[in-house]
């Protein structure tokens, strides 16, 4: 008579068996965060992108929407503020995307040296990262004032995040080519201060990042370039930074994202002022979809909030195949 038994089957059954087991425990346990991201996440992702294709004109609106097809994304391609906002977001990304990068290496080159307290400036240089956006804003706010230290250092009397004057303007009138298009003109000194606020704030972050990647580089890469000649600035240029390309390429990309996306510095200094030259794409959405200044238009604000998505995926990829090919070896 056969005996049952509770004896798990050997070789390949058994390994199968035991990672069926793994994969079910592993699921358990990140079922409650699938379960969130799932309904708040991808399940409002669906509901705003179907929104997109209505006029629904409240988020709390009881009235059932009217389907109107791709008017809402016609039309927020031919709306001038949409369409400012853009422009104004395209500078903001050239200029912050550069400047954090570069600053974001040169201060990790400096701190990657050994000398007494350097814990305590990594943490200092660090610590502007650490406070709100909101605060930071606030600071800054009080320090672009006509009366402020900024004006006060250095010996002007400028209404920063009033002016709205671009800051090409004066090259084009110098060469006698006035009436440039607005996205030849350059950002304003209002969005240009807001500029240096992003940057003061985002360099510490990246800085860990090349921190980071600089310790993991081998000592002994710039000790048989010493002996070849290169050091100082041709060590840099030839070793340093290639093998920081792949950071470079994560800092780049997380830098496009955080600046097509930028909101609380623009809402909380200028609110999209001196005449819209400090509006934004998100800023925009969030006054379109819940009536701020304007009545609401939930399913514009949706459509205009795709076609800033798919921007800034479509500049993502552009980014990220020519950063990779430029870290291929030859």
């Amino acid at each position: 008579m056969a005996v049952a038994t509770n004896e798990m089957p050997a070789g390949p059954s058994r390994a199968r068996t035991l990672a069926r087991r793994e994969a079910l425990t592993g699921y358990l346990f990140i079922m409650p965060y699938l379960i969130v991201g799932g309904i708040f996440t991808f399940g409002l992702l669906i509901y705003v992108f179907y929104i997109s294709f209505t006029n629904l004109t409240a988020p709390y609106a009881r009235v059932e929407p009217q389907f109107v097809g791709l008017d809402n994304y016609v039309r927020a391609l031919s709306e001038r503020d949409f369409l400012t906002s853009l422009i104004n977001v395209f500078w903001y990304f050239v200029i912050v995307t550069t400047f954090q990068t570069i600053g974001a290496i040169f201060l990790a080159l400096l701190l990657n040296v050994n000398l007494k307290g350097m814990r305590f400036y990594r943490t200092l240089l660090y610590s502007p990262s650490v406070a709100s956006s909101v605060v930071i804003g606030l600071i800054f706010f009080w320090l672009y004032q006509r009366r402020g230290f900024i004006n006060y250092l250095l010996g002007t009397d400028i209404a920063w995040l009033q002016n709205a004057d671009r800051i090409f303007d004066p090259l084009w009138l110098a060469l006698g080519m006035e009436g440039m298009a607005d996205i030849l003109r350059g950002p304003s000194v209002a969005w240009t201060a807001i500029m240096g606020l992003a940057i003061f704030t985002t360099i510490p972050t990246f800085m860990l990042m090349f921190l980071a990647a600089l310790q993991d580089i081998p000592g002994h890469l710039y000790e048989a370039a010493a002996i070849d000649g290169a050091t100082g600035f041709r060590a840099f240029w030839n070793i340093t930074l290639p093998l920081l390309r792949p950071v470079v390429a994560l800092v780049v990309i997380l830098g496009t994202i955080g600046t097509f996306q930028v909101f609380d510095q623009a809402y909380v200094l200028t609110a999209g002022g001196p005449l819209k030259t400090t509006l934004t794409p998100a800023l925009l959405i969030f006054q379109k979809t819940l009536g701020r200044q304007t009545s609401p238009e939930a399913g514009f604000g949706a459509a205009m909030a795709f076609i800033l998505a798919a921007i800034i995926v479509l500049i993502t990829i552009i980014q990220r195949r020519y950063i990779e090919q430029s870290t291929q070896p030859q």
